[in-house]
């Protein structure tokens, strides 16, 4: 039976929030698009001098059929243990599979704005690795590490063994990141990552998790290395990937790392997520024996699959503009899949060429268990941004292959999509050896709600250590120089709320972009040195009195805050009636009444009322901010927001009862006060008749209140 990708009883999308990757030529997702829309091809032709360094042997190098290419992956050396928490032994014992994947799970958060300490449920991870050859080759010279590595391993450490086995890689990151939701290591061939995507959807739609990590990494040692080339077998003769061309004859492998974090579409929409990309179906099935062999792709698996994600996904396979194809430029596959792909969208439309196809092979190559989810991101960018890039080598058809009678054509240049009544969507294939085949069907993103920019934002930066800063403050520049498009408001609140906080501190408040661009270019500004001592950075809250209020005092925060807004609204809705007003008016008066001393504002029937609403929705406005109180103090009309918030009342009855306060304030004759340089001994001096002590502020300063026409009097006499 096919696994369709549908929650039975709860059907519902997945969101594509966040991706990160290391890839041939590309180190990172936003360098990957760019090289594929230029069609650059990042497969490295290898000089036999790196080759002989790489312990190639020089007979091999000779034999003519030995094809120097590959996809290779820069500084898979290089991990920053401390950071993760390994001692130099233990990161040196790892596959750099294991250390890369971490690495790119921790990335991949990052992008999302997802920080496991602050979110609010559980994250998954599924992943899968290449065949572990680290400890085989990068290190059979080297006689210590193996000493060494045999020893830990007798004495019960197991460092070799979690560090290089395919079973450990998840739950690796579950234990280095502190995720709690299921931990799954996937092994399914090349199809394993997306596999993986799949399996993580399942897992969000079941809510056996609130967001998962999901992707692969490939690399195999010694990296620097050709193949030689063997009529009908994988291998490219010339070291270029050619899919559905009349000249495809071989596929070229690659080094790569690549995770997606994904979470029910419902909630990125609720919490205000970036997506960049919908999956709104998927499916997973197997060849079984009905195929000529074991490793053989076939037919009536690849359509099964393509047509069950269609209908988990329930659109039109008319709908869909573009599938990235698994795509491996080998004579028997590329025949094999466009037929697959035809008789799945044959079951639903007559249609031809409205479709386009590509493959991200030939630019990287075939990134073995990260291909899959290579092939998803590449789609899902060009679903967000409408552009098909193009698939290289493509000259002419495989004879083998008839598209004039499919719905499909490759797609050869950098192409905006074809116009289309609903959402764009797209199909994504991955087929491993063996017949494990994954298909996803993406669909653009629902338009996101406006941002109202405020005045100025706050970017937070933060890293372990001083070097650590700069060099995220130089990676925020570039990346709002190469991002021009990007809300500027939505990066400050990212930085705010999707980032881990560390002991060495930025913080920078701009206006836009290029501001923030030439800040973070300048010399270090902001920085601060966290102790470690939380009692440092507790915060309590102050609320005045009478007094403060002025005509529009909310208009700016009710215009660019949503949740201040929503507070606002929810006062004032509620006091309508009791106040016979609505304070909207005089709470968001224009700017140039504000100034009005007869504005009703200032009678107090409306100042405590006002007051109380603008406090309240202050306070809450800096605890969705994540900003609370350890303290809160109020003076008069303050202390009651200070109760409120504390719980000692609720808001409908704090608001109930500072309206009929104000009222009844309002109904007492007018009065007024001053400030006297004196202690209380002395203000029995001044023994005038209505004339009160209203407050001792300090032995040398009090407060006496009374009629107006006292108070004026009484200012004569008083010591400076």
């Amino acid at each position: 039976m096919t696994n369709a990708g549908r929650a039975p009883s709860r059907p519902e999308a997945v969101a594509i929030v966040g991706m990160a990757g290391r890839f041939p030529g590309a180190a990172s997702v936003a360098q990957l698009w760019e090289n594929l829309k230029a069609g650059r091809e990042s497969i490295s032709v290898l000089d036999d001098a790196a080759l002989r360094a790489s312990g190639i042997d020089p007979a091999v190098l000779a034999d003519p059929h030995y094809v120097k290419a590959r996809g290779l992956l820069e500084d898979v050396d290089l991990f920053d243990a401390s950071f993760f928490g390994f001692t130099p032994k233990e990161a040196e014992l790892t596959d750099p599979q294991h250390r890369l994947f971490l690495e790119t799970c921790h990335r991949a958060l990052e992008d999302a704005g997802c920080e496991p300490e602050a979110f609010g449920g559980s994250i998954g991870v599924f992943g899968g690795m290449s065949m572990n050859t680290y400890l085989l080759a990068a290190r059979s010279g080297d006689a210590r590490f193996w000493k060494e590595l045999t020893e830990s391993y007798q004495i019960g450490g197991y460092p070799s063994v979690l560090g290089n086995d395919y079973n450990f890689l998840a739950t690796r990151v579950s234990y280095k990141l502190g995720l709690k939701g299921p931990s799954l290591d996937v092994q399914t061939g090349c199809s394993t990552s997306l596999v993986a995507v799949s399996l993580a959807c399942r897992a969000l739609l079941q809510h056996d998790c609130d967001a998962a990590l999901a992707g692969g990494v490939s690399i195999t040692f010694p990296q620097v290395r050709g193949y030689l080339y063997q009529e009908g077998a994988m291998g490219s003769p010339d070291g270029h990937c050619r899919a559905f061309d009349a000249a495809a004859a071989g596929t070229v492998f690659g080094a790569g790392v690549a995770v997606v974090v994904l979470k029910r579409l419902s909630d990125a929409l609720a919490q205000g997520n970036s997506i960049v990309a919908v999956i709104r179906g998927f499916a997973l099935n197997n060849d079984g024996a009905s195929k000529v062999g074991y490793m053989a792709p076939s037919v009536e698996g690849q359509a099964e699959v393509i047509v069950t994600a269609q209908a988990a996904a329930d659109v039109d396979a008319e709908s869909i503009g573009y599938v990235e194809t698994h795509g491996t430029g080998t004579p028997l596959g590329d025949p094999i899949e466009i037929a697959g792909l035809t008789r799945a969208f044959r079951s639903a439309t007559s249609a031809t060429g409205f479709c386009a196809i590509g493959s991200v092979k030939p630019n990287v190559g075939h990134l073995d268990i990260a291909s899959g989810v290579t092939g998803l991101i590449k789609a899902a960018l060009a679903v967000r941004t409408g552009l098909i890039p193009p698939s290289l080598h493509y000259e002419r058809p495989n004879p083998a292959i008839d598209f004039e009678s499919s719905p499909f054509f490759v797609n050869t240049r950098l192409s905006p999509w074809r116009l289309s009544a609903g959402p764009r969507r797209a199909g994504v294939s991955a087929f491993g050896v063996g017949g494990t085949n994954a298909h996803v069907v993406l669909e653009e993103a629902p338009a996101p709600p406006a941002v109202v920019a405020r005045s100025c934002e706050l970017l937070l930066l933060s890293a372990k250590t001083p070097a650590a800063l700069d060099a995220r403050a130089e990676e925020l520049a570039r990346h709002l120089a190469e991002n021009p498009e990007q809300d500027f408001a939505n990066v400050a609140f990212t930085l705010q709320a999707g980032r881990r906080h560390f002991a060495r501190r930025r913080a920078l408040v701009c206006g836009d972009a290029a501001r923030a661009i030439s800040d973070l270019k300048g010399p270090a500004r902001g920085d601060l040195r966290d102790s470690g001592d939380r009692t440092l950075t507790s915060v309590a809250f102050l609320f005045p009195g009478q007094g403060s209020q002025f005509p529009g005092m909310a208009r700016e925060i009710y215009e660019t805050e949503a949740r201040f807004r929503e507070e606002v609204e929810r006062g004032c809705d509620l006091l309508g009636p009791d106040l016979g007003r609505d304070l909207r008016g005089l709470l968001l008066a224009p700017p140039e009444e504000k100034d009005r001393e007869d504005s009703p504002i200032h009678r107090t029937g409306m100042a405590q009322p006002g007051l109380f609403i603008v406090e309240y929705a202050l306070a809450r406005l800096w605890e969705s901010w994540g900003i609370r109180p350890v303290a809160m103090l109020g003076h008069s009309l303050g202390e009651f927001v200070a109760a409120t918030l504390a719980g000692v009342f609720s808001f409908e009855d704090a608001l109930a009862l500072v309206a009929a306060r104000g009222r009844m304030i309002e109904a007492l004759p007018g009065g007024t006060m001053v400030a006297a340089r004196m202690d209380e001994a002395q203000t029995v001096e001044f023994d005038r008749p209505g004339l009160s002590l209203a407050a001792v502020n300090t032995p040398s300063l009090c407060v006496l209140s009374g009629p107006a026409e006292v108070i004026d009097g009484l200012k004569v006499d008083l010591p400076g």
